[in-house]
């Protein structure tokens, strides 16, 4: 079982400011004017988005799978609903996955895995209660009705009774989930047998509700500072999770689920290890695919810039940004640029990466090639010093933001511009 927790895997950038003749070269302005995007009038069946994780590699050394053992994730809800489904995900397996079961409950505490007496609900695929993941595919489940709370825990459990081949996961969970390798415990709602410990996400990819007044899912695209690196754990203190909690609190009745679909050390333009595939390479499975997914706000390229090899050109990212809103412009989807946050004194940092960001910075603000912009570089940089991270917002690497500068994220972002 891979038990290694999440490793701090990056987020970083600058580069230099020949946006805007990039822009006049590409026609990235548009006249001046954001695209207008098609909007779908309902969610189909009120189902949205409540919690996401994309998947990222497969776990070394899992060529036989995980046969006999029983996982339970702990994932947390954004938005509550009357029924819940959830999908699966074989993405990096290189054979079938068979689950003999797959259950959801609600779980008793953040960091238990015992569900609530009477929450116990076995997921059917097509009706039946065993499903094999082809290798590379993701499955969803029957809708079942469970009254799912809001800002709450829920527990997915799989159970694989045979080999399988590799295992798909998500490395920074940042959320202690549990596993027992003696067999077929999914339906129980005591957890007591399940003693051993993990902090990585296996299979689950998505969980969606069945909401009454769905607007639609806000996909949170990026990074290790999107996944919440440099935050508590079990916590739920990720900048996703502060802006969930804005919009639960706004007394807006319509209903916006908000889905992580961050990697740590993602970047736009390049594939890497446990860094996944690049954004624009799982856009489609990542976002536009998501349940009821309305908007979209991306915060990506740090990565690009910082790590090797180095990315100091601002026309690829430039041109990776005006693809992502276009590819989302076509599903009807808004999206949402979020400026690169400082990182003077990470380990690379250096003048020519900081002129990097500034000139990615100053697209993403003044192009008006996104539908909107959230500033997240001015929510958290120090006024004094503003190449840098404000002492009070910093993990200490210089690089990803604390439980305080994620929640300024969060308040940077206009609530408005998700609807």
């Amino acid at each position: 079982m891979h038990g290694t927790a999440w490793r701090p895997l990056t987020a970083a950038g600058a580069v230099l400011a020949l946006v805007f003749g990039v822009l006049a070269a590409t026609g990235a302005a548009r006249g001046g004017e954001a695209v207008g995007t098609a909007r779908p009038d309902a969610v189909p069946g009120g189902w949205i988005g409540t919690w996401s994780a994309s998947p990222a590699a497969a776990v070394p050394g899992t060529d036989n799978g995980y046969p006999n053992f029983s996982i339970r994730n702990v994932v947390h809800t954004s938005v509550g609903g009357s029924a819940v489904r959830v999908r699966l995900s074989n993405a990096f397996g290189a054979s079938p996955l068979p689950l003999g079961h797959v259950t959801v409950a609600v779980a008793s505490a953040p960091t238990s895995p015992t569900a609530v007496p009477g929450t116990m609900r076995a997921l059917t695929f097509g009706g039946r209660t065993t499903v094999t993941v082809p290798a590379g595919a993701e499955v969803l489940s029957d809708g079942v009705n469970l009254t799912v709370p809001a800002d709450a825990d829920l527990l997915v459990t799989t159970f694989s009774p045979t080999p399988s081949g590799p295992v798909t996961y998500h490395p920074a969970a940042a959320q202690t989930s549990f596993f027992t390798r003696t067999g077929d415990h999914s339906t129980e709602e005591s957890g007591s047998a399940y003693t051993e410990q993990t902090y990585v996400w296996h299979y689950v990819a998505e969980v969606d509700v069945r909401t009454a007044h769905p607007v639609g899912s806000v996909v949170a695209l990026g990074d290790s500072i999107t996944d919440g690196v440099g935050s508590a754990a079990n916590a739920n203190h990720r900048w996703p999770n502060f802006l969930n909690g804005r919009l639960l609190g706004s007394g807006d009745q319509r209903q916006l689920g908000v889905l992580n679909a961050g990697i740590s050390g993602n970047r736009l333009l390049l594939d890497g290890g446990t860094a996944g595939r690049s954004a624009l390479a799982r856009l489609d499975r990542d976002v536009l695919t998501a349940t009821g997914v309305h908007t979209l706000v991306v915060l990506e390229g740090i990565n690009d810039i910082q790590q090797d090899p180095h990315q100091t050109d601002p026309t690829q990212l430039i041109s990776a940004y005006q693809q992502l809103v276009e590819q989302a412009h076509a599903r009807g989807v808004r999206v949402i640029g979020a400026t690169m946050t400082p990182f003077e004194g990470w380990r690379v940092y250096s003048p020519t990466l900081e002129a990097t960001r500034t000139a990615a910075n100053d697209f993403i603000r003044n192009s008006k090639v996104f539908d909107g912009v959230v500033d997240f570089d001015a929510a958290i940089r120090d006024p004094q010093d503003p190449l840098k991270m404000r002492a009070a917002y910093d993990s200490g690497d210089h690089l990803h933001p604390n439980d305080a500068g994620y929640q300024a994220m969060a308040a940077a972002v206009p609530l408005w511009s998700l609807y």
